[in-house]
């Protein structure tokens, strides 16, 4: 039987995954450890799907790394987040230089601490002439702050007159996301079984192709992005249209 690779058409891979990263606690959980312990050993896996896509030529990877929701969890937890988060930046940042990926962030930053911040600013600086796979962090995000962060600067700017009501199409309202300058994600993996977005890219996520698995996060390795783009590829997508009309558009 070919490895799952040997199916992927690479003419016709998603431009944009995104993923929501769960089950670490879980995992961590299940073996007897403490949550951070299972957030430690995610680390690998995002550096393991990171090197995939970049393999594979996909352009865009969003990873959900950590919610506005998230700051509500236990505080030696949350403190050990920021900490990982920091220590993997700072040691990834050559990995991504030498791989020729583009860090971005979106987020609400102001709720980071400071340390984490001054960190996450150094490494968007070190990676920006890379022009690569653009590795997508969303840290401290949530679907509802980034709409209503947007309708705020939306309504300031009508009110300042540089914005006329009259002329906001979708077009427009997309560059007051966190989001403005990325295409929509063609394909969402979620990890560990769970069957909702968690407040994810819900303006952006139309239209993309949803993906469960219930492979922990600290668990999933290529293979299992292989198995992801590899349904993605089976399935029609039809954007409100009839199947008749994509398969004679397709002709």
């Amino acid at each position: 039987m070919p490895p799952l690779i040997e199916k992927i058409d690479k003419t016709r891979l998603p431009k944009h995954i995104a993923i929501i990263m769960d089950g670490n606690g879980r995992w961590a959980e299940e073996k007897g450890q403490e949550r951070l312990y299972g957030h430690f050993h995610g680390v690998e896996s995002v550096r393991n799907i990171v090197e995939g896509c970049a393999e594979l030529g996909v352009e865009f990877l969003t990873l959900y790394a950590f919610s506005t929701e998230n700051w509500d969890r236990p505080q030696p937890e949350v403190d050990g987040l920021m900490g990982l988060l920091v220590d993997t930046i700072r040691k990834e940042v050559p990995v991504l230089n030498k791989n020729n990926i583009r860090l971005h962030v979106i987020g609400d930053m102001d709720m980071l601490p400071a340390f984490a911040r001054t960190e996450l600013d150094e490494a968007l600086e070190m990676t920006s002439r890379n022009n690569g796979l653009r590795l997508i962090m969303a840290l401290s995000y949530s679907s509802r702050w980034e709409l209503v962060t947007a309708a705020r600067r939306m309504g300031q700017d009508v009110k300042s007159g540089k914005l006329d009501p009259e002329t906001i199409t979708q077009d427009v309202f997309r560059q007051y996301l966190s989001t403005a300058g990325f295409p929509d994600p063609e394909l969402m993996i979620r990890t560990s079984g769970e069957f909702r977005i968690s407040n994810f890219l819900l303006y952006q996520l139309a239209y993309t192709e949803l993906y469960f698995t219930p492979t922990r996060w600290p668990d999933f390795r290529k293979e299992n992005l292989y198995e992801a783009i590899v349904d993605f590829q089976n399935r029609q997508r039809r954007y409100g249209k009839t199947g008749l009309q994509v398969q004679q558009e397709a002709i």
